[in-house]
């Protein structure tokens, strides 16, 4: 299908309504659809705003009154309207038209209409609001990317960029005639980054979860739902569940949170000063908890919240920590390729495992924490135990970056950076041995294990979560030791408990208040209708006795028209038998009629038959004697012309042989003679074609009269079938016309019945006539009564415009006071920031106060120790005043203005900021100067080789010198006897080869040690340049080249 030109247009989407027809939008909010290729129709979708801010505008307009307030308004419209322009993200098509996404959080429904199949616009479904969310008014405004229809199209899915789903009931749309709907979520709000951090219960089957998108969240893994969740401010990094499901850690970007988890909320219980937490984990009695800060591990007290112990010893940075099951070993694991296995009774290190190349992202622990798994990025499991590395398993082309061991110890799980899960026999298998499942979209995050072995939980970059069954290789579940009885308890504060009883208590006496008030107006109802029921009765007895009356009357009324009616049906039947006979002799005199048209037609339709036959034969014989004759005359013309080629050929063969003899004598005749002939036989060549072209001619002539006579018995064919068709026609007509007849019989019954129906009908209006002039009387009564009622209306109305007035006077003097509340706002936060860092100083001062009183205390210990000798107790005396009364002396003289302070924390910022981009810097360049260092490294090893190479041709030729020489030797000895003619001229031949072999090799060797000084200048030349260590002192080892000498001389 090749599309109609036009302008260039971003078209971001499109879908296929039927085989022929697309529609497709625009990132200008166009909406196109197209047909068989060719543009069908167009129109173009405006920017939609949501309910709500379409009533707050409403608000808006009506309280505009002073000129600046109007001005911000229209400055702030004109800024979103400029933001936020119109684009079709998603279209999709289902049976009654497509829905499309023309702005952020809405959808609209377009059907057909009837005329010419153009589609309008019928329903906006929005996105609901998030309510949880730390922004709720921007939750309902995400761009909606993919639209989906089920196949009943019974419901709608919808996908955001915040990877939420969506659902609609189409249903309700046929229901509901509203403009605007809502969507529902699928089932529960998700993840909308990357998952930081995952932890599970031991006493609830629960976990939770953190994320980059500033959530944190509860999932039922047994009943797959969302339990909790809330959104904060700042990033969460990491996650931990305290054993008994009602309180968690969690460390986001400013601090680590105690938060404890309540019916529906999460309460932050306490604030710990530690910044970007990237791990933290509760052991697992829950009495303790630790936390990273940096590369130091604090473990704090979970009922106290002390500082007990800090972990230190790493130099990168840690990436996961694991408790063992009696807390009383900690592992740790960090980027610089260290693992840690920590006593927390001592606080020292019991093992350690550095291996530098690798840097390790997640760990396991064995459940009797002799054996740790670990993971990292050089593509290998590690299996760890007594301070080394037991086994590696490779990881065939993939990076692992999550890892789990079941608590049976049976099975190890890892997780890849392609998002797939790898399952483990253990002991851990060398060979590619394993089962591989394809999970997620990104790279697994975090995994983790239940206590009874039964769920695999696992997080990834993508921000989804999959809750894994734990199957054996049989296909069965797992059987556990004991059955887990779960925890119900949940946190409850006081004063939610307090609202709610103070909320049922206001119910209760509500619920009696109304009790109280329907039993009243019960009563009074009851006493109403006792008055309404004697009021009706004796209406209606009067009602009666009157309708009594009128029933007689009607009846003699009725007695006389059936008299008059009957005498009418008498005087109808005879009229009907009368009619009935003439039209049946009408009938019988048209059917005559009628007969004698069809003989006669049928008389002329057998002579036209007979003469189109005969002229057809005589058509058929003048054509085919025409044929015959054409065809002989151009067969005798034919037979002429070729006769005349022959003749004409066997010419030029006699012109050309006595052209080829006249040739040799006369060639300027020649010449001349050979055009004359051309010219000639050309003439000749144009009247032969001339000729064929008439022949021709009148070919095609005899052919139009042939076509022309063929249309001719194609139109009489026709004629014929119209004839017959006629034919056909008259006989439905005489049947139609006894059709016709039986229907007028029907018609006179169904008339009778109709008169009958009429008089009933009549009687049936009186009586509604006579209701209508009761309910006449009736409605004129409450007319009155609602004029009166309407006239207090007004009244109360226009005191209600007084009282909004002075309401509007009221909100614009409340906005005043806001103002000036955020102004006094802001200076009390900047008075805050400065009194911090006044205490951030003094509290560094009391550290170094201390310091210094340690110091002179230690001082003060080692000069008591002089007390016998009065001298060294002088010096020692003097030494403390020197050193710590002159530097009191200069602390207080370093007293400086607040001031200047600030400047220097400023200039120490700047500082601090150009020392961290230097270090960058140097970080960039020392990988640039290992890249050219690794290299060069790579150089000399391949000059090496060559090195070796020549060394091993060299040891060969000095070999084949060798064994020349001693050959040499054995012939001059055997050919010393004889003569010496007869020895100079054996002699003469192999010796000069010998000799010249000998030459050749020295020539050889000395080439090569040439070549070997060059690549050594040009080696140290390279190493110069880069400030590169040359390697083994820039020189090649040595040839053992003595040796070689040493064996010729031998």
């Amino acid at each position: 299908m090749n599309l109609q030109k036009g302008e260039p247009q971003n078209y971001l989407c499109h879908a296929w309504l039927s085989e022929e027809e697309v529609i497709c939008g625009t990132d200008t909010g166009k909406l196109t659809l197209f047909k068989a290729g060719k543009l069908h129709w167009e129109t173009s979708v405006g920017y939609k705003k949501p309910p709500r801010e379409l009533e707050e505008d409403k608000t808006t307009e009506e309280y505009e009154s002073s000129p600046d307030v109007s001005c911000e308004l229209v400055s702030e419209d004109t800024g979103s309207q400029q933001d936020s322009l119109p684009q079709i993200s998603a279209v999709a098509a289902y049976s009654k038209g497509f829905a499309c996404s023309s702005s952020p959080g809405v959808v609209l429904l377009f059907e057909k209409t009837g005329e010419k199949e153009v589609y309008k616009e019928r329903q906006e479904i929005w996105l609901p609001q998030d309510l949880f969310s730390s922004e709720p008014k921007q939750s309902d405004r995400q761009d909606i990317i993919c639209i989906c229809f089920s196949p009943s199209e019974e419901t709608m899915v919808v996908n955001t960029n915040k990877n939420q789903l969506y659902m609609f009931t189409m249903l309700s749309t046929d229901l509901t005639k509203e403009k605007t709907a809502y969507f529902a979520y699928l089932n529960f709000p998700l993840h909308s980054a990357s998952i930081t951090g995952l932890d599970i219960c031991i006493w609830k089957p629960i976990l939770a979860t953190c994320s980059l998108d500033r959530s944190v969240r509860i999932w039922n893994y047994k009943t797959n739902t969302l339990e909790l969740y809330k959104e904060y401010r700042e990033e969460a990094y990491t996650v931990s569940f305290h054993p008994t499901g009602l309180f968690c850690l969690v460390g986001f970007s400013d601090k680590l949170r105690f938060i404890s988890l309540l019916y529906e909320d999460m309460h932050v219980f306490k604030e710990f000063a530690v910044r970007k937490c990237r791990e933290c984990s509760f052991s697992n009695g829950g009495h303790l908890f630790a936390a990273v800060n940096e590369n130091v591990i604090e473990i704090y007290s979970s009922i106290t919240f002390e500082n007990i112990n800090n972990l230190k010893g790493h130099s990168g940075k840690i990436r996961a920590v694991k408790w063992s099951a009696d807390d009383a070993k900690f592992v740790s694991c960090d980027t610089h390729g260290a693992v840690y296995v920590w006593n927390l009774l001592t606080g020292k290190r019991e093992s350690e495992c550095v291996l530098k190349s690798c840097i390790y992202s997640s760990i396991a622990l064995s459940s009797d924490a002799k054996i740790v798994f670990a993971v990292g990025s050089d593509q290998t499991l590690k299996e760890i135990s007594e301070s080394s590395i037991q086994h590696e398993v490779p990881a065939f082309g993939v990076v692992y970056t999550a890892v789990a061991a079941s608590r049976s110890g049976h099975v190890v799980f890892v997780g890849t950076s392609l998002g797939t899960i790898r399952a483990m026999k253990y002991p851990l298998p060398l060979t590619k041995d394993f089962k591989e499942y394809q999970a997620h979209a990104g790279a697994v995050t975090k995994m983790s294990i239940t206590n009874d072995d039964l769920f695999l939980l696992t997080a990834s970059e993508d921000g989804s979560i999959i809750i894994w069954k734990v199957y054996d290789e049989g296909g069965g579940i797992l059987k556990r030791k004991k059955e887990v009885k779960y925890a119900e308890e949940v946190l409850v504060m006081r004063s939610d408990l307090e609202e709610k009883s103070q909320a049922m208590l206001d119910l209760q006496l509500r619920v009696k208040e109304l009790q109280t008030e329907n039993d009243y107006q019960l009563c009074l109802k009851d006493m109403y209708c006792n008055e309404k029921i004697k009021e009706l009765e004796e209406n209606f007895t009067q009602e009666i006795v009157s309708l009594k009356t009128k029933q007689q009357i009607l009846q003699t009324e009725k007695e006389n028209q059936e008299l008059q009616h009957q005498i009418q049906l008498s005087e109808l039947m005879n009229k009907q038998a009368r009619e009935v006979q003439q039209l049946e002799s009408d009938r019988n005199q048209k059917l005559l009629i009628e007969n004698e048209k069809y003989q006669e037609l049928q008389m002329k339709s057998q002579r036209m038959q007979e003469e189109y036959e005969k002229q057809l034969h005589n058509l058929e014989e003048s054509k085919s004697r025409a044929v015959k004759e054409l065809t002989e005359n151009y067969e005798e013309k034919l037979n002429e012309t070729s006769v005349l080629l022959e003749k004409a050929e066997e010419r030029i063969r006699q012109q050309l042989q006595a052209h080829e003899e006249i040739k040799k004598q006369i060639e300027e005749d020649g010449d001349q003679e050979i055009l004359e002939i051309k010219t000639k036989y050309k003439r000749q060549l144009l009247e032969e074609k001339e000729s064929n072209l008439q022949l021709k001619g009148e070919i095609g002539v005899m052919n139009k009269r042939l076509n022309s006579l063929q249309k001719e018995l194609q139109e009489r064919n026709k004629v014929m079938e119209e004839m017959r068709l006629e034919q056909q026609k008259l006989q439905g007509v005489i049947e139609s016309l006894e059709h016709d007849i039986l229907a007028l019989k029907t018609e006179i019954q169904e008339r009778a019945n109709t008169i009958q129906d009429k008089e009933k009908h009549i009687s049936d209006l009186k009586k509604k006539n006579q209701q209508l002039e009761k309910f006449e009387f009736v409605l004129e009564y409450k007319i009155e009564e609602l004029k009166k009622q309407i006239e207090s209306r007004e009244n109360d109305i226009k005191t209600m415009k007084v009282q909004i007035r002075e309401m509007e006077e009221q909100l614009k003097r409340c906005h005043k006071g806001s103002t000036q509340l955020k102004l006094s706002i802001t200076q009390l936060q900047q008075k805050l920031k400065a009194t911090d860092g006044e205490v951030h100083r003094e509290r560094r001062k009391k550290q170094n106060m201390e310091a210094l009183i340690k110091r002179f205390k230690i001082d003060l210990h080692h000069c008591v120790g002089f007390i016998q000798d009065s001298k060294k107790l002088k010096d020692g005396i003097r030494e403390l005043y020197t050193k710590y009364v002159q530097q009191s002396g200069t602390v207080v003289t370093e007293a400086v203005d607040t001031d200047q302070q600030q400047e220097y924390m400023r200039q120490r910022e700047y500082f601090e900021r150009n020392f961290a981009a230097l270090k960058k810097k140097v970080v960039m360049d020392q990988e640039i100067h290992q890249a050219a260092y690794m290299r060069i490294v790579q150089e000399n090893v391949s000059l090496i080789k060559e090195g070796n190479d020549l060394r091993q041709r060299l040891k060969v030729a000095h070999i084949q010198i060798h064994d020349l020489q001693s050959a040499l030797r054995l012939t001059k000895k055997k050919q010393g006897i004889k003569d010496t003619a007869s020895s100079s001229e054996l002699l003469s031949g192999p010796a000069v080869l010998r000799l010249n072999a000998e030459k050749e090799s020295e020539k050889i060797i000395e080439m090569q040690q040439l070549e070997i000084k060059h690549l050594q200048d040009q080696i140290q030349e390279k190493r110069q340049v880069l400030a590169v260590q040359p390697l083994r002192n820039g020189n090649l080892p040595q040839l053992n080249l003595e040796g070689c000498h040493k064996t010729q001389r031998q």
